[in-house]
């Protein structure tokens, strides 16, 4: 079998599975899966970009997952009624500004001075900035914390259409996907600058760290995005249900097709993301053959697979490993973005970074590390399996367990144990994968 149809053959059987979900379970939860899973397969291409290309460590991927999800709430949610009149939130952007004006100040002394004197003025435009950034920040904090706090209490958003409205501009939210790319990869120029220069393993403990402060910053910094108080009520850029049950022309092509609205409406709506989620999905993976046939991308791999040979003939090792670092952040940002607006709403509590990122870099060994069209199956089949293995597991245990009395402990041990199948179902693909075909379903050419 040659590899093309074997590859095709893969992504045959992963719609199969999606046709089979749709038929058993319903066409909403086989939408639902799909949407999620276009999601999850953007996520694993970034990731596949960072260790499929250059051999990048990187586990904290829900970090910048969490950046995409805040820049879809700082773009598409309106301006909070009173936070920046007042001027509250000003005065948070210039406490912002001025922190980040003392640490470029206390680099640029350290570069100009030599010996003590450098340590000395070092410290005290340290210690100087933080308190006039902690003066100016921490009073915008308090004021806009202050502003209705059941509902509000943050600055909000770009989106101009006023609290009533702020709906009817969903197109909005389309442009927070870039920008959650944008803020991610600014996020990881930053990560990239201080930590690529570190052992692989070192870098993956560091990445970790930084995930788990952006996400407790996004946890306790209310003026941000509300913290563990959520935000809700994210427009969005498909039509809404009740919008489409309102609408006569709608209800009676729904009817001619034997659909009640209801069900109509929300197919409509599921599927018209799974459009705009497959167009973005198919522009990244266009991008990234075209980078990894590029010469870019052979040198790469050339990095990848020896770091010494590479700067031995001239290359930026640290400056390539940036350049990869970044795009591969960028990546997962959009798709952050893109989970938020298919959600309607920011959970910072479900950003749970050793979870999730497991699940990610699953993904990506089990479709084949340094293979685009291998990092896009890996994220479907393994969504579907999270998805689906629970149930399917509690399904076969009352099945086995059939035969046994009522109220028998191995009985309800069995039951109980589904609960796990989840998990245990990962570890035993990722045996099978890496005995059998340990380059996974679709190695690298």
């Amino acid at each position: 079998m040659s590899t093309t149809v074997r590859d095709t053959a893969l992504f045959g059987f992963v719609a199969l599975l999606l046709i089979g979900t749709g038929i058993f379970q319903g066409w909403n939860s086989a939408l639902l899966i799909l949407n999620m899973g276009l999601i999850s397969a953007i996520m694993a291409l970034g990731v596949n970009l960072q260790w499929g290309f250059a051999g990048l460590f990187n586990i904290g991927v829900m970090g910048f997952v969490a950046l995409g999800g805040l820049a879809a709430v700082l773009i598409s949610m309106p301006p909070t009624p009173g936070a920046w009149a007042a001027g509250g939130a000003w005065r948070i952007i210039l406490g912002l500004l001025l922190g980040a004006a003392t640490v470029i100040a206390a680099v640029m002394v350290r570069k100009q001075l030599q010996g003590r004197a450098r340590g000395l003025a070092t410290l005290t435009i340290l210690i100087a900035g933080f308190f006039l950034y902690r003066a100016v920040f921490d009073g915008g904090v308090i004021f806009v914390e202050a502003i209705d706090p059941a509902s509000a209490g943050n600055i909000g958003g770009l989106n101009f259409g006023g609290a009533e409205n702020y709906r009817d501009w969903g197109w909005l939210t389309l442009i927070s996907w870039p920008v959650g790319g944008l803020l991610a990869a600014g996020a990881a120029w930053i990560i990239g600058k201080t930590a690529l220069g570190l052992r692989s393993d070192y870098l993956a403990i560091a990445t970790l760290g930084i995930a788990e402060i952006i996400i407790a910053i996004l946890k306790n910094e209310d003026w941000l995005a509300r913290g563990v108080k959520n935000t809700i009520g994210l427009p969005r850029p498909v039509p809404y249900e009740v919008e489409l049950q309102n609408d006569a022309g709608f209800v009676e092509r729904a009817a001619s097709l034997g659909l009640d609205p209801v069900t109509a409406s929300t197919l409509y709506t599921k599927m018209a993301y799974a459009v705009l989620f497959t167009l973005v999905l198919l522009v990244l993976l266009w991008l990234a053959q075209k980078a990894l046939s590029s010469p870019w991308g052979r040198m790469m791999r050339a990095i990848r697979d020896n770091e010494v040979a590479a700067e031995a003939m001239g290359k930026d090792v640290k400056g390539r490993h940036l350049q990869i670092f970044i795009l591969g952040s960028a990546i997962c940002g959009i798709a952050g973005a893109m989970m938020t607006t298919l959600d309607g709403q920011l959970t910072p509590t479900s950003y749970q970074p050793l979870r999730f990122t497991f699940l990610v870099w699953v993904m990506v060994i089990v479709g084949g590390s340094g293979n685009n069209f291998g990092a896009v199956l890996g994220g479907m089949l393994i969504w579907w399996l999270w998805i689906q293995v629970e149930p399917l597991g509690l399904s076969l245990m009352n099945l086995l367990s059939s035969g046994l009395e009522d109220g028998s402990s191995l009985k309800e041990r069995m039951i109980e144990s589904a609960a796990h199948m989840r998990l245990l179902t990962m570890g035993l693909l990722m045996l099978l994968v890496l005995r059998f075909s340990p380059r996974g379903l679709i190695p690298e050419r």
